[in-house]
């Protein structure tokens, strides 16, 4: 493994990459503009990071519901996996069945694709949850949480086996920045070359380019000359980007899209926010929502390779004949509440049946403003058929883990040492979500290739 980095470790890395060299937390290179922007800085697995700037959460988290919001999250551990076993090594290691990218006649898979899962220990429990990105034959990237570069990369190493590949951890190398929200094609439109070669078609969980201009795979640039990887991925449930540029070209590629998405609304966001959003759409943080006990029985089936019928998987990876004996396994479910009342995981919080009774924890919970209830239904302030007047207070939502399955429509209460819930288990949380809208729909007010369909 090259270019490893520790937490907390004495470093300077390559690109222009702002490091702390004094403190147990690393900066991102965008470090210095969030403090003069008046951000609200804390740490987060061993990186300082914005928890929301002057705007406030609650406005930066309905940015990205109506209009477009941006994030740094260049604190996200990105590695490089290179040669002929690294596609065996994924498919023992990764729980997605990566056979999934070949062309329907079984012919090399498909580059340009990705994928989300996660690696597993001989325990079935999550090392860290991921998105694999094939660039080409025999060339991946995989794109892991803040901090745990290191460890993934050394899980990987153990897993070697008789394949031949190599590992290069570029934390600190690569910045990332997230452009979320139904505007979000607009804004980019407006600062890639050729942005209808770029974006159209682009389908869900497809990419495009590279971050290193030296690379025969990049060819994607933006308007200030940097390549780009540019991913329809994110972590908010909305319409969105994920952006790779070298380190050194952060800063100016930051700046750029915020003066692009000034007409659009655009905003910078923080970890807050991105919480918020990520657990109204029903997505987990890995460590809490997901960790050290077996990945079955919760929200993500599709991060995992079953079979047709459900019954088994339709690989061999490390972790499956544990996952296999899912009848003895916890279940992770998901909650929504009647109010943007909430209660501190940290207590722990308890879950409590209608007789009192000690179901379980509370993994996550947190506040969407975006939605409200009206009956027995749920709305977003962007739901199509919301009812006239409807005004989203917020409800508490998030993810609990219980004994047994609990059925869909249950009422429990969750239980801290400041106050008790009530809230609904549910199978999906904040509704009428964008990030499955084809390309065209977002882009094509602005005149770049209406006609086109995602493939």
């Amino acid at each position: 493994m090259r270019g490893s980095v520790g937490l907390g470790q004495k470093i300077g890395c390559e690109g222009g990459v702002l490091m702390d060299l004094g403190s147990d937390n690393l900066k991102t290179p965008l470090h210095g503009w969030h403090t003069s922007h008046g951000a609200t800085m804390a740490p987060f697995r061993g990186w300082e990071m914005p928890l929301w700037y002057p705007s406030g959460a609650v406005a930066e988290h309905l940015a990205v519901i109506e209009g477009c919001g941006m994030f740094d999250t260049s604190h996200m551990s990105v590695i490089s996996l290179i040669g002929p076993g690294s596609f065996d090594l994924l498919q023992s290691c990764f729980t997605r069945d990566l056979d999934s990218w070949r062309q329907r006649n079984s012919g090399p898979p498909r580059s340009g694709r990705a994928a989300f899962g996660a690696f597993l220990n001989d325990l079935g429990h999550v090392i860290d949850d991921a998105v694999v990105f094939f660039l080409a034959l025999d060339t991946y990237l995989v794109v892991v949480n803040a901090g745990k570069g290191e460890e993934v990369c050394s899980h990987l190493a153990a897993c070697k086996g008789s394949h031949v590949f190599e590992l290069d951890d570029l934390t600190g190398k690569i910045g990332k920045i997230d452009l979320q929200g139904p505007n979000s094609a607009r804004v980019l439109a407006k600062v890639l070359h050729e942005p209808e070669r770029a974006l159209l078609p682009m389908s869900y969980f497809s990419f495009k380019g590279h971050f290193d201009e030296d690379s025969p795979l990049a060819d994607v640039f933006l308007k200030n000359g940097a390549a780009v990887l540019v991913s329809r991925t994110g972590y908010t449930g909305e319409f969105g980007f994920e952006l790779f540029v070298r380190s050194a070209m952060l800063g100016d590629t930051w700046e750029l899209i915020l003066a692009a998405g000034k007409e659009f609304g655009l905003i910078p966001c923080g970890l807050a926010a991105r919480d918020s959003l990520r657990a109204g759409a029903v997505l987990p943080l890995s460590g809490q929502d997901i960790g050290s006990w077996p990945f079955i029985n919760h929200p993500w089936p599709h991060a995992l390779p079953f079979n047709e019928d459900g019954t088994g998987f339709t690989k061999d990876f490390l972790g499956d004949v544990v996952l296999g004996k899912r009848n003895s396994a916890e279940h992770t479910q998901a909650f929504a509440g009647y109010d943007p009342r909430k209660v501190s995981v940290h207590d722990p919080a308890v879950v409590l049946g209608p007789d009192g009774t000690d179901l379980g924890i509370v993994l996550t919970c947190v506040a969407d403003m975006a939605i409200g209830r009206v009956g027995n239904r749920i709305y977003s302030v962007v739901s199509p058929d919301k009812p006239d007047g409807f005004k989203a207070k917020g409800l508490s939502c998030g993810f609990v883990r219980v004994r047994h399955r609990l059925p869909l429509g249950q009422v429990v209460e969750l239980k801290d040492k400041r106050r008790k819930i009530r809230v609904e288990i549910v199978e999906d949380i904040r509704p009428d979500r964008t990030a499955l809208r084809p390309m065209s729909l977002m882009i094509e007010r602005r005149g770049v290739g209406s006609d086109e369909r995602d493939s």
